[in-house]
């Protein structure tokens, strides 16, 4: 089923009120990190665990009024070396699969059997490796601004193809760049991200959290670009991102698309606007048309970010049916 716009004369749904969270707690997971989790909603809920988007995004309260608090027992944390996860912006032992094994030891010491499972961005990603992996622990999903990290998705957004679309960004973008090196963006930026001069570093990392943070939003956000660019978030931000983008995500290519097949029995909800220049509407498509059994809601004036009026709506909606489940 594909619908394009919330029901006409529907009010757009919009996030339940705030929400502290009742227990919080770092998990130690191996490899040196300790992941932030927290707990909000009710304890006797249906448990859901929302996976934050990046690579190195972190979780936010805002991301708690996804859901319904009075029907969810809601799972947020930071994935390894961001938000309040330790060590701080730490690469080793940080891969796709680590992060999969984390929601997997999450689940068990919240001694959760199921649970719905919501990505947005890097965030459906992420859903999407897990829940291939342990199909059997997922009751739902909701992807939102679907991301596979095909090379032609990364090429798209670093390379050659949102660069037409910000053509003034993209200057920014690529000025920390030396000319001889633009031909291949990522690798440019692993340099520039991982090498011994701090200075270089920092003005690179604003750089490539700036382009996202400028080019998410079907309209301009001033108040997000600025949050984007602020110095610690954007060098751990950046070295994260740029470090999972360099290998691929760990993925073979197509990898999440070839093996949704184990998927099509998991109700699911597809969520994404239609003039995404992060992630384009055709990775969600493409994801669609291998599994035609969940619903794909295309939002007509929309770009990337979740808190946009119309994919606010359907996320909303979708927490809601699945919340009686």
């Amino acid at each position: 089923m594909v619908e394009e716009t919330a029901s006409s004369g529907e009010a757009l749904r919009r996030m339940y009120p705030p929400v502290e969270s009742y227990e919080t707690g770092l998990l130690d997971v191996g490899g040196g990190h300790r992941i932030y989790w927290e707990l909000c909603g009710n304890p006797a809920g249906k448990p859901a665990v929302f996976l934050h988007g990046g690579p190195g995004g972190g979780c936010s309260p805002e991301h708690r009024r996804l859901f319904d608090p009075d029907r969810y027992k809601i799972m947020l944390f930071d994935q390894r070396g961001c938000g309040r996860s330790a060590p701080h912006g730490r690469l080793e032992a940080n891969t796709t699969w680590h992060l999969v094994d984390d929601i997997e030891a999450l689940r068990q010491m919240a001694g959760i059997d199921k649970w719905l499972v919501y990505g947005g961005s890097w965030g459906s990603t992420l859903a999407l490796a897990y829940a291939q992996r342990f199909p059997a622990r997922v009751s739902e999903m909701i992807l939102r601004g679907v991301f596979t990290l095909r090379r032609a998705e990364l090429l798209w957004y670093y390379q050659e193809g949102a660069s037409w679309l910000f053509p003034d960004k993209w200057e920014r973008f690529v000025r920390p760049v030396p000319v001889s090196e633009r031909g291949d963006m990522i690798s440019a930026y692993h340099k520039l991200l991982n090498g011994d001069d701090k200075a270089v570093q920092m003005e690179a990392a604003r750089a490539w959290s700036l382009w996202e943070g400028e080019t998410i939003t079907l309209l301009p956000d001033e108040g997000l670009a600025k949050d984007f660019a602020k110095d610690e978030f954007a060098l751990t931000f950046a070295r994260i991102e740029n470090h999972y983008f360099m290998h691929g995500g760990f993925f073979d290519e197509g990898q999440l698309l070839e093996n949704v097949h184990l998927l099509r029995s998991t109700p699911c909800t597809i969520i994404q606007g239609r003039y995404d220049a992060a992630t384009p509407a055709k990775t969600a498509w493409d994801l669609h048309k291998v599994w035609p059994e969940a619903l794909f809601r295309l939002v007509p004036d929309a770009g990337h970010a979740y808190n946009e009026a119309g994919i606010l709506h359907h996320i909303i909606e979708a927490t809601d049916r699945y919340a009686a489940g």
